[in-house]
């Protein structure tokens, strides 16, 4: 069992910048990523943000690239998502997941909304 809780998200103009944290704990044997998605209202969830289990790797929706950035740090069993140059668009809740072997564990998600 792995527990993840998001933080972070607020009420921002467009323009401005957010940074999301999720803490993680339990058993992470055989985590292969952490990643962030996102659900805006009356859409489906999509993917933002990946970074591999050792922190090599990361990879981004096509949406957010050059404006968000993805990390971790393992210390503290922490995830982060930086934000910049928010857009309306960006709105929704945002949930973190981690990937393992044989299992997928998500968050229960903060909401971020970009006023325009």
């Amino acid at each position: 069992q792995v527990l993840l809780e998001e933080s972070g998200g607020d009420l921002v103009q467009a323009g401005g910048s957010l940074k999301l944290s999720c803490t993680f704990s339990g058993n992470i044997v055989g985590l292969q990523a952490l990643g962030w998605y996102r659900q805006a209202p009356g859409k489906q969830r999509e993917y933002v943000a990946v970074i591999s289990a050792s922190g090599e790797f990361m990879n981004y929706a096509d949406s957010v690239l050059g404006r968000f950035t993805v990390s971790r740090d393992k210390n503290e069993n922490a995830l982060y998502l930086q934000m910049d140059s928010l857009k309306p668009e960006d709105t929704g809740v945002y949930y973190c997941n981690a990937d393992l072997d044989h299992d997928q564990y998500w968050g229960q998600g903060t909401q971020v909304t970009v006023s325009s």
